[in-house]
């Protein structure tokens, strides 16, 4: 794996300044990259997809246990380097690099079974929910992400930090925190704190009815604060049509949306 020195140096060849709008933020220490690979749920038998590879520090880690990894990066110049890394490093591996902007991701060579990633910041949760929506065979994965979307990420209803984005991550299955990472690890020193989350997809839903359920969702924590038959109104069409359709899907329309389930936002949206 490399170390802070090491990876000092690659960024100074490349004339690399780690800029906030990419979210780039370098794991500068072995030791942490052994903590989120030993979290991670990956097998000698997985093939894994890396999102942001960076200088290739998680890259080797993952290449540690699976022969194979496909690495997505929109950084041309890193992407150059990743391959010469990762030669230097572990000779016999094999990487896939798609030089790419992970948001408008379509295509990957292969299907990957697991997604390990240090995500970026400022785009983690739309990343996330892309590649778990655009490659279904991604079934289980761990992510680095700031500490209060991990926790948004693996809330339950009646918590202050269950939303949207708890609520769209359990369509496709169980969350959980699996720890927490401190700041002086990066390079450079983040204003946040980090930590892991670890996913599965074990739930098959029915894609046809989740553009409407994720609108749902939406009108719901867009007023929080508000009773479904107020929040969900504009979605619905009318207080009216919104109390309609929650007492068709055998749900109070008093209650808020932050105390409902995935399976009762999805039979919210069945009902419309």
């Amino acid at each position: 794996m490399l170390g802070a020195q090491e990876i000092r140096q690659l960024a100074e060849k490349l004339e690399i300044r780690p800029t906030k709008k990419l979210g780039q933020n370098f794991v500068i220490d072995p030791n942490t990259i052994r903590k989120i690979i030993s979290a991670s749920p990956i097998t000698k038998d997985d093939l894994v997809v890396e999102i942001g590879p960076g200088l290739g520090s998680l890259t080797l880690g993952i290449l540690e246990i699976c022969p194979r990894v496909i690495a997505v990066e929109i950084d041309e110049r890193l992407a150059q380097e990743l391959p010469e890394t990762i030669k230097r490093h572990a000779p016999d591996a094999i990487l896939d690099l798609v030089v790419s902007d992970a948001l408008k991701t379509r295509e990957l060579p292969g299907a990957p079974a697991a997604l390990v990633a240090n995500l970026p910041y400022n785009i983690s949760v739309p990343v996330l929910l892309h590649f778990l929506e655009q490659f279904p065979s991604i079934n289980k994965g761990l992510v680095m992400v700031q500490a209060e979307v991990a926790h948004r990420l693996a809330a339950g209803p009646g918590s202050k930090e269950y939303g949207s984005p708890s609520l769209k991550m359990a369509w496709y299955g169980p969350a959980r925190l699996a720890g927490n990472i401190g700041r002086n690890v990066f390079w450079p020193i983040p204003g946040v704190d980090s930590a892991l989350v670890y996913f599965e997809r074990s739930i098959a839903r029915d894609e046809g009815i989740k553009k409407e359920t994720f609108a749902a969702i939406d009108s719901a924590f867009l007023q929080r604060r508000k009773t479904l038959r107020q929040a969900l109104s504009s979605w619905a069409g009318s207080p009216a049509l919104a109390e309609q359709i929650c007492l068709k899907a055998g749900i109070d329309p008093s209650a808020r949306g932050e105390q409902l389930r995935i399976d009762q936002f999805i039979a919210i949206a069945s009902n419309k």
